[in-house]
């Protein structure tokens, strides 16, 4: 779900999570186990509320008309349609009747699809229990890296799936051991999967939880893979950028991916030590890739769409929620406005107002992701 824990990919020149992560608010994305659907929420409110206001346990719906939405009529709504109909593969209780429609309807254009919205659906204002409404948007994506399946020259750095006696060590080897200790490199021998050239390109897939590989197959043609999260080895998370800031190498502002990169390259005999400060090692499982439109998994355990996917907090929005989405491109005040659905979640992503945005994969979508820290408002599409 630029966010850190479960899945997501390619190296390049952007800020990217593994800094964000720490320094800023961006989520760690070890892919947790695909969670079931939360039930409807409680419609009780407090004194001072609308009736019909909706409770969670860290944030409050309030009613609003659809007027009050900036920017719906604008959307191309009809692009998060297929977003909607995969997370009606898996709904919510209070879901399954408009789900079923949804299944036997093709919306012709994008108004038609907003109308039946508002006939359907009520759309309500997210706010923290304190009515604080502005939250904040980041970015998360899919990590593409080169990799070959032996080890040769410019491809080095393994790639593990879970060794043996993972589950029977806790907590297990931390990194540093797994690649100084005999004993911790001989229960990883046999688990590799594949070799990548640099071991930034190793930690950025661990960080963001999973990826897809590019490898040339016997006959040398291209073939992309995905690798997603298998496990880790039970040792708390460090982020890399926070170490360099503490050790003074970096100022807060400075912290991201590529500047990390660059003072690897200017640093070379103190990558270890880099490598190192974060003691969490993620181990993988190599996927088929049928459908390289469709990015990862999310935490519903729906393949998530690029733009059309969001990371929450399911303890504010259930998964699968329809959501209208107001804050700004990264770095800019131009408006993204788009209706999203909420397919995922990240241990950063906590709050009522608080969206992780899925970029999807490549270059660009790293780039997104990692300058993504914008203001946010956010409006959840309910059952009537």
């Amino acid at each position: 779900m630029v966010s850190i824990e479960w899945s997501k990919l390619r190296r390049g020149a952007a800020a990217a999570s593994v800094v964000l992560a720490a320094c800023s608010s961006v989520p760690l994305r070890e892919s947790p186990p695909p969670a079931p659907p939360l039930p409807a929420p409680a419609a009780q409110a407090p004194a001072g509320l609308p009736g019909d206001a909706l409770l969670h346990p860290r944030a409050r719906w309030v009613p609003v008309p659809w007027s009050e939405l900036p920017g719906w009529g604008d959307d191309r709504a009809l692009q998060a349609w297929p977003a909607l109909q995969r997370g009606c593969e898996k709904p919510a209780s209070a879901w399954i009747f408009v789900c079923a429609q949804a299944r036997g309807y093709a919306p012709p254009d994008d108004a038609a699809l907003r109308d039946w919205f508002a006939q359907r659906l009520q759309p309500y204002r997210v706010e923290a229990h304190d009515g604080e409404a502005q939250g904040l948007a980041t970015g998360y994506f899919e990590p593409l890296v080169d990799a070959a399946r032996a080890p040769r020259e410019g491809f080095r750095v393994p790639l593990y799936a879970p060794p043996a006696d993972l589950v029977t060590r806790k907590p297990y080897w931390t990194r540093q051991q797994l690649d100084t200790l005999p004993a911790a490199q001989a229960a990883l021998r046999g688990r590799e999967i594949a070799y990548v050239a640099d071991p930034l390109d190793a930690l950025l897939l661990q960080v963001q939880g999973s990826g897809r590989l590019r490898l040339v197959d016997a006959n040398g043609a291209p073939r992309v893979v995905r690798l997603a999260f298998s496990g880790h080895n039970d040792q708390a998370y460090k982020s890399v950028g926070r170490w360099l800031i503490e050790q003074g190498e970096l100022k807060a502002a400075e912290a991201s991916w590529p500047a990390i990169r660059d003072w690897a390259k200017r640093n070379p005999k103190r990558v270890n030590e880099l490598l190192w400060s974060n003691p969490r090692v993620v181990f993988f499982r190599e996927e088929p890739l049928p459908d390289t439109s469709l990015g990862p998994r999310g935490a519903q355990g729906v393949p998530l769409t690029p733009g059309r996917s969001v990371a929450v907090d399911a303890q504010s929005v259930p998964y699968g929620t329809p959501l209208w989405l107001d804050t700004t491109e990264p770095l800019t005040s131009t408006p993204l406005r788009r209706l999203v659905l909420a397919q995922d979640t990240g241990s950063a992503i906590v709050g009522a107002v608080r969206v992780d945005y899925f970029w999807g994969w490549g270059a660009d979508a790293e780039a997104q992701a990692g300058r993504m820290k914008q203001p946010l408002r956010v409006w959840a599409l309910w059952p009537k």
